[in-house]
């Protein structure tokens, strides 16, 4: 058999990072992946995602460019065009990937691999069976199953939507997270007829329930058409290809594409866990200590797969920890209840730390720091969208416990936010701060008093 020091099941993000690092510390690393280096991120997840959602934001802006004197010509929209470029971009990235793995000395294996036993792992298509001192798992998340509802093979997922060859005109998202609401977004402002369907009462399940409240309203006044509490029930196909939606409140409508958008689910199939003993959860993620160690020594996990934090960054963060403790003599802890994030709608929606009901249950004595305004850029427009910046305060130590903004460039500003709140800044120290002016991120700093107070 042939040995390595580290062996990674996966070449998304986090696996990538995993065995760069451990090969840049001098480690023997092989990598299977039966899909493309890259992952989901790359792939099929953030970066095409992103690059179609600066595409989106074109419309608006060419009416706010009247507002300040400009005169825009005729415009037109090309799909195809969008997604041919988007799908070069992701291939140079995909070849970039590729290369430095290459070039870090990481044997590349194009194929799917399994646990076979303490310390080995099967490839499927040759069938050979190679040894390794560590093994990790970092098979990401794939879109959850809609099994039981009849039709369901005439919805698309989210990997599913990339490869779409031209543009509905009218589409029904299901889902309230983070991917229904941005693909959705995204396409209504490219033009489609949007109808989004959620379970809940209000958008982004476990966010600040202020910062909900505000993005579903500002998604509304773009023209997003919301039905909440309420689910698919199935899905019936007309003879012009079309698709009739059945929907639980009895009503039932035409669209030419439904998009399912309901969640991931840690990607564990096939790879015989229970033969060696990994432990799983009830949704399959696999269970890790805050080392990324599984339930059987040698073998570790990190990413998606785990179900901890299902962000790129938090997979890439825990891939380079791992490496960096077993052949770099270096242990550094992550902190998951840490974490800034965005939500690239438009507008975007990003937060770090608590929200205001969670900073209340745990703290009790909070103070709560709030600014909405127009920002400049609309104030020549007849654009209603509207900023929200939250400012949650701890009163007995006045340390700031979170900070959640929806509107332009909010998740420029939460990265920034984050390195404050991971060093423990307090609202004093914020306003220290000499703002920039004139800017939206000038009202973190500027923010005197409190708008609610509790405990």
């Amino acid at each position: 058999m042939k040995e390595f020091d580290f062996f990674v099941i996966g070449g998304g993000s986090g696996g990538v990072r995993a065995a760069r690092i451990a090969a840049g510390h001098g480690a023997r690393v092989a990598l299977a992946e039966s899909s493309r280096i890259g992952g989901t991120c790359v792939i099929r997840g953030c970066v095409p995602k992103k690059l179609m959602v600066l595409a989106s934001r074109y419309a608006p802006d060419f009416d706010v460019a009247t507002g300040f004197g400009w005169t825009v010509g005729e415009r037109r929209f090309d799909w195809q065009r969008l997604r041919s470029n988007v799908a070069a971009e992701v291939s140079r990235l995909e070849a970039a990937y590729t290369t430095g793995l290459s070039q870090a000395g990481v044997s590349i294996l194009h194929d799917h691999a399994s646990l076979e036993g303490p310390g080995v792992v099967r490839i499927s298509g040759s069938g050979e069976r190679i040894r390794a001192r560590h093994i990790l798992i970092a098979t990401g998340a794939r879109p959850t199953d809609a099994d039981n509802l009849p039709g369901a093979e005439l919805a698309s997922n989210s990997d599913a939507f990339f490869e779409w060859p031209s543009q509905p005109a009218r589409v029904l998202v299901q889902g309230a997270g983070y991917i229904a609401l941005e693909l959705g977004c995204l396409l209504q402002r490219l033009g489609s007829q949007v109808t989004l369907v959620m379970r809940g009462a209000t958008v982004l399940r476990g966010f600040d329930n202020g910062l909900r409240e505000h993005l579903q309203q500002a998604l509304l006044d773009t023209g997003l058409a919301i039905m909440p509490g309420c689910t698919v029930t199935g899905l019936t196909r007309h003879a012009d290809g079309s698709i009739q939606a059945r929907l639980s409140d009895g009503s039932s409508a035409t669209f030419d594409a439904v998009l399912r958008a309901t969640g991931r689910q840690p990607n564990t199939r096939e790879l015989n866990l229970e033969r060696v003993g990994v432990t799983t959860s009830a949704s399959g993620a696999i269970i890790v200590d805050e080392w990324s160690q599984t339930s059987v020594a040698g073998i570790y996990a990190v990413g998606d797969v785990t179900g901890r934090a299902m962000l790129t960054p938090a997979a890439v963060r825990e891939g380079h920890a791992l490496a960096d403790a077993l052949f770099g003599g270096r242990k550094v802890p992550i902190a998951h209840d840490l974490i800034p994030t965005a939500v690239f709608t438009t507008p975007e929606a990003a937060t770090v730390g608590l929200g205001e009901e969670d900073a209340i249950a745990r703290f009790g004595a909070v103070d709560v720091y709030e600014a909405r305004f127009k920002p400049m850029k609309h104030a020549m427009s007849a654009q209603p969208e509207r900023m929200l910046i939250k400012v949650i305060v701890d009163r007995l130590s006045d340390r700031v416990l979170g900070v959640h903004i929806v509107g332009l460039e909010a998740a420029e500003m939460i990265q920034l936010a984050g390195i404050a709140l991971q060093m423990g800044a307090t609202k004093a120290q914020f306003d220290t701060v000499l703002p920039v002016h004139p800017t939206a991120a000038e009202e973190i700093v500027t923010l005197r008093a409190p708008t609610r107070r509790h405990g």
